[in-house]
C-alpha cells in the first residue's frame, strides 16, 4: 500500500487514515554546506531516514504514512552564505502548527517530524505543544541523523564539534548520493579552541551560546569532512533507520496517561 499521503486522492486518504494513523513530516534545509557538500543535504537526510522508516514501519503493520519534505525552513545562520534559502521563526512556526491542523483535519491523530537540521530543534520543540494544545494531537520530534561508532575511528577527533558539513554527514550522503559529493574540496574545520571548555558547547553541554555558522573561522562548516568514508555512512545509515522505526514502534504504543484504578478494584 502506497504510505506517500500526496500521491493518494483525497477519497483513497479518508477510507484509510484514522484517529490511530501516524503521519510523518521529513523537515530539512535548503542551506550552506560548504565547498564539499549540496545545499540540499539536510532535506535529502530527512527525507531519505523517513521515507525509509516509514516503509520498514508499515511492513511490520504499523499505520504510519508521510507528508512531503518541508525544505524551507530555519535555517539563517547560513544566510550568509549563497544558496541558502531561509525563513524567519515566525513564518516556520505557524507553517507547521497549520500542517497540524491539516493532519488533525484528515482525521489521523499523531504528527511526527523527522528533522534532518539543528536550526530547526527548538522551534519544533516548541511547535509541538502548541499542535497538541489547539488540536488534540499527539505530537513528535525525533532526529534524522542517529549516533554510531564508526568502523575506522572517523570524526573520533572532532572533539564533539562535528556538526555541519563533518565526518558523519558528509559520510551519510557518500551513502545516499555520492554523486553530490566533492572530497576533493573538502579540509578539516574544526574549531579546536572550543574544546576547551567544559560546559559551553555543542551535543548536551550544559551552556548553549547563539552563533551562526561563519563565526568559527572556518567556511561555515564545522567538523572534519576528510575523515569521512562510504561505510562509516553505511553504518550510520542502518542506524539511523533502525533508530527511525523503533521510534516510530514506542510512539505507536505512547499514552500521555493511564486511567487510574481504584485502589481495591480487581483484588480478590
Amino acid at each position: 500500500m502506497n504510505r506517500h499521503i500526496a500521491e493518494l486522492s483525497g477519497p483513497a486518504l479518508a477510507s484509510r487514515i484514522t484517529k490511530d494513523s501516524i503521519v510523518v513530516v521529513p523537515t530539512g534545509a535548503i542551506e550552506h554546506h560548504g565547498p564539499h557538500l549540496p545545499l540540499v543535504t539536510d532535506v535529502l537526510l530527512a527525507e531519505a531516514v523517513g521515507s525509509a522508516a516509514v516503509e520498514r514501519a508499515a511492513g511490520e503493520g504499523l499505520d504510519v504514512w508521510q507528508l512531503p519534505t518541508l525544505a524551507y525552513t530555519k535555517s539563517d545562520e547560513h544566510s550568509w552564505a549563497a544558496g541558502t534559502v531561509w525563513l524567519d521563526a515566525e513564518t516556520v512556526f505557524r507553517t507547521v502548527v497549520e500542517v497540524g491542523r491539516a493532519v488533525e483535519l484528515m482525521g489521523a491523530g499523531t504528527l511526527v517530524f523527522v528533522n534532518g537540521h539543528g536550526g530547526n530543534v527548538a522551534l519544533l520543540q516548541v511547535a509541538l505543544r502548541e499542535i497538541r494544545k489547539r488540536f488534540g494531537l499527539r505530537t513528535f520530534l525525533m532526529p534524522s541523523l542517529a549516533p554510531a561508532a564508526p568502523p575506522a575511528g572517523e570524526g573520533l577527533d572532532e572533539h564533539g564539534l562535528g556538526i555541519h558539513g563533518g565526518a558523519a554527514e558528509t559520510s551519510l550522503v557518500l551513502r545516499l548520493r555520492p554523486d553530490l559529493v566533492d572530497l576533493s574540496l573538502a579540509e578539516r574545520w574544526v574549531p579546536e579552541h572550543l574544546a576547551e571548555f567544559a560546559l559551553i558547547g555543542f551535543n548536551g553541554r550544559p551552556v548553549s551560546f547563539g552563533w551562526l555558522s561563519n563565526d568559527f573561522g572556518t567556511p561555515g562548516v564545522v567538523g572534519d569532512p576528510t575523515q569521512a568514508t562510504p561505510a562509516y555512512g553505511e553504518v550510520l545509515w542502518e542506524a539511523s533507520v533502525h533508530q527511525a522505526v523503533e521510534s516510530l514502534r514506542e510512539i505507536a504504543r505512547f499514552e500521555h496517561s493511564r486511567p487510574r484504578v481504584p485502589a481495591g478494584v480487581g483484588e480478590a
